[in-house]
């Protein structure tokens, strides 16, 4: 039995009486919750967005055409003047930040940064553009728990910095409704030089904002259960097709943002480094012809059409992989503010659509999830968080292996087309903060 000097020494020594801690760790669950719930808001202002677009599409099928290339031009403006650092993804921004030793640029996250990308984020997607809000939502959460960093007691275990690094993780766990994903994202992408020691602040930042999200939207898989029937040696082959195809395509897709998005050279280039506004209206109006050749199909996240083809409501025809793939190109390189996870999830199932005559109908539900998880591993170079990622989505934890097997090919093919797409961004945001410092 233990005395009770004892067992306070055995308090003290863990720290449970140090207010200290627990006013940090206070600091840390409050800035998880509220990150959390950021990035719920944010996703039920997209999906609201997204329901006027398609809404007015389909009333007016020539609206796009004035819309999109008009508000390109507006949100690049706005984006330009008030909120820069911004536009993309803010994956790469948020990597930037957690980069080096010294304080976080303002410009790459802030409170001001979070409602920029929030509100333009939204406007983008009720104006058409071939977007996800999970990107966004990264640099969202980093933003607002980095914010939160200041309130961390003198002596703290866990640097200020590695807020961004849970708020970053907390974002894709709150906007997928994925915590598992969100765990393994940070460690993938975000954290490849954190601290042991913030491991746990980071898990439950990131279960936290977790349990936020499950808490306002409910316990939901971001497509639904699908059912994929029996999953056994036949689906080897299917797995091979997918990770080369998805790999070849996603490496090419992510080498073309990578080089599009430095000097072009030609008549091109200098339109777009000269005039960036009406580069985006150009963007913007090539994303609209887009959607008026395809029916409406190159808008948005491309959560519908890949929630109808997973449940087998819809077959859409062969055109829809590669118009989603222009599009969701044209919109990156428009400036505006959002992300690649969700289009890139859209363009897989549009591959697996276009597969299933090679491969054969009976492996339909599993294809789509195949081509889901083997794109979005090459585009991002991230296989670990891809084939999480799609599991948790679709309730499809009788693919875990099959998913894994098909991310780790279609990264690896990636690779010999590209450099990994957010580290090399990251790299660029890094440089450039450096070139300012020096100046």
């Amino acid at each position: 039995m233990l005395s009770i000097q004892e067992l306070l020494q055995a308090i003290r020594s863990a720290k449970l009486a140090d207010f200290d801690a627990w006013r940090g760790r206070l600091v840390v669950w409050t800035a998880a919750a509220t990150a959390g719930l950021t990035v719920v808001l944010f996703a039920k202002l997209t999906e609201h967005a997204n329901t006027f677009f398609f809404s007015i599409q389909k009333s007016h099928w020539w609206l796009p055409l004035i819309i999109t290339p008009l508000a390109g031009i507006a949100i690049v403006w706005l984006t330009r003047r008030w909120f820069t650092g911004a536009s993309g993804s803010g994956i790469p921004q948020t990597i930037a930040a957690l980069s080096g030793t010294e304080e976080p640029s303002s410009k790459l996250v802030s409170l001001k940064i979070a409602f920029g990308k929030i509100a333009l984020g939204t406007g983008a997607l009720a104006a058409g553009f071939s977007a996800g809000r999970e990107g966004p939502s990264v640099q969202v959460g980093a933003s607002v728990m980095h914010a939160f960093g200041r309130f961390l007691p003198a002596g703290f275990s866990v640097n200020p910095k590695y807020l961004i690094l849970a708020g970053g993780a907390a974002g894709i766990s709150a906007a997928f409704n994925t915590p598992l994903a969100g765990v393994v994202f940070a460690i993938e992408e975000l954290g490849r030089r954190f601290e042991q020691k913030t491991n746990g602040v980071v898990i439950t930042a990131i279960v936290l904002s977790g349990l936020v999200s499950i808490s306002l939207q409910g316990n939901y898989t971001y497509f639904g259960s699908l059912s994929v029937g029996i999953i056994d040696r036949k689906i080897i082959l299917p797995v091979i097709i997918c990770g080369l195809v998805c790999g070849l395509l996603g490496g090419i897709f992510s080498r073309t943002l990578i080089e599009a998005s430095g000097k072009v050279s030609g008549r091109v280039g200098q339109l777009r480094s000269l005039h960036p506004i009406w580069w985006a209206g150009f963007c913007g109006l090539m994303v609209a012809l887009l959607g008026a050749i395809s029916g409406g199909s190159a808008h948005g996240s491309g959560y519908l059409s890949t929630h109808e083809m997973l449940n087998g409501n819809i077959a859409e025809t062969w055109q829809y992989a590669p118009i989603k793939y222009l599009a969701t190109i044209f919109t990156y390189l428009s400036g505006i503010p959002g992300g690649i996870f969700a289009p890139s999830l859209s363009i897989g199932a549009g591959i697996g659509n276009d597969l299933l005559p090679l491969i054969g109908q009976q492996h339909a539900a599993a294809v789509y999830a195949l081509c889901m998880a083997g794109f979005l591993a090459a585009a991002t170079q991230a296989p670990l968080t891809s084939f999480i990622i799609v599991m948790e989505m679709i309730d499809g934890h009788e693919m875990i292996i099959s998913l894994m097997a098909v991310s780790m090919i279609a990264s690896i093919v990636s690779r010999i087309f590209s450099k990994p797409l957010y580290a090399t961004m990251a790299n660029t945001h890094i440089q450039h903060k450096a070139d300012h410092h020096s100046e």
